[in-house]
């Protein structure tokens, strides 16, 4: 309570002082809203006549550590995530007297993709699971004992797969991309295999370490938080697949293709339909203690709530988010005019 007490104290006097020395919004955070939050940004900027707002690609993980880390002028105002806040994120925020509005402003795909010069992979989340898992069952067949993933090409897991080595750029772990990619791929995968989804029941820690764990050997390639890196590195080696998100396919669909999963393409409606089972919410996150000190947040909130913002046929949609439904819209759109704090997690 004491440590509590003074923290709000320090709190207070940084925020005195905030208005004066900063008159731009900072914001950081998922590479993935990046582009997303970057257009609105612009927009809001020329309508307003407020500085356009300073936005960083830190990757969701990093973000919120830096979303978490103080208030005062050299901690951000916002930050974005493809990704929901994690508990710990949320209990080291109240630590240091940090509250924050959660505003969700739509969905995204994550898109397992390669060069168009290359076959289009169709594959399941088994077979995902079977190629990237860290421990997998021997043999590649139920009722296996688990050994480290000695797959190396596609072919050994089905010889319907290409016959090439198994490589694949994706982002670091500090990466809402790489979270949801491990939970919703792996982890679906995993689940596929009975005695493996069985373990949850008995030891959810061990079960999270074995469905999520991506391997270390050279098959999986951390690529940075640079999604554009990815869609280069896919255009000068043709066997090779990259992990992003949608609106980084749409950006560079003459290039590169979505991988089908499960049968189903990675595209704006089997996205917002939820039939593309690779796909996930995006977030975004004001610091209350912010919001009314520096300047034009709430009007920067308020443009990316806007119906031709994040609504159909919206400036987003262009750009490759999925909007929410209508009921979904009317409620965040609520929290983002009243910003009520997000109360526990």
């Amino acid at each position: 309570m004491f440590k509590k007490i003074i923290l709000s104290l320090f709190a207070s006097l940084f925020l005195v002082n905030i208005a004066n020395s900063r008159d731009q919004i900072y914001v950081v955070g998922s590479s993935t809203v990046y582009p997303f939050a970057t257009v609105v940004a612009e927009n809001f900027g020329k309508k307003t006549g407020y500085k356009v707002p300073k936005i960083e690609s830190t990757g969701s993980g990093g973000g919120m550590k830096l979303f978490c880390k103080g208030l005062g002028t050299n901690h951000p105002d916002i930050t974005n995530a493809s990704r929901r806040v994690k508990k710990g994120e949320f209990i080291k925020c109240q630590d240091n007297s940090i509250d924050f509005v959660e505003l969700k402003v739509g969905y995204d795909g994550i898109v397992i993709a390669n060069s168009k010069k290359s076959p289009q992979l169709n594959i399941t989340k088994r077979q995902l699971f079977l190629a990237l898992g860290k421990m997998i069952p021997e043999g590649n067949k139920e009722g296996g004992k688990l050994v480290d993933n000695f797959n190396t090409k596609w072919s050994d897991i089905d010889p319907n797969l290409p016959n090439i080595k198994i490589e694949v750029l994706g982002p670091p772990p500090t990466s809402g991309t790489r979270d949801a990619f491990n939970e919703l791929a792996i982890e679906g995968g995993c689940k596929t295999f009975p005695k493996l989804k069985a373990i949850k029941k008995q030891d959810k820690k061990k079960y999270k370490a074995l469905c999520r764990g991506i391997r270390e050997d050279g098959a999986y390639i951390e690529a940075g938080e640079n999604d554009n890196l990815i869609v280069q590195k896919l255009t000068e080696n043709q066997n090779a697949f990259g992990v992003f998100g949608f609106s980084f396919l749409m950006e560079n669909e003459s290039i590169i293709q979505g991988s089908l999963v499960n049968d189903k393409a990675p595209t704006m409606e089997n996205i917002a339909d939820k039939s593309y089972g690779v796909s996930r919410p995006l977030y975004v996150y004001i610091k209350s203690a912010h919001v009314d000190i520096i300047p034009g947040i709430r009007e920067f909130i308020a443009e990316f709530t806007h119906e031709d913002t994040w609504g159909p046929g919206g400036i987003l949609e262009e750009r490759g988010l999925i909007p929410m439904p209508t009921e979904e819209r009317i409620k965040f759109s609520n929290d983002a005019k009243s910003m009520n704090a997000l109360a526990k997690r």
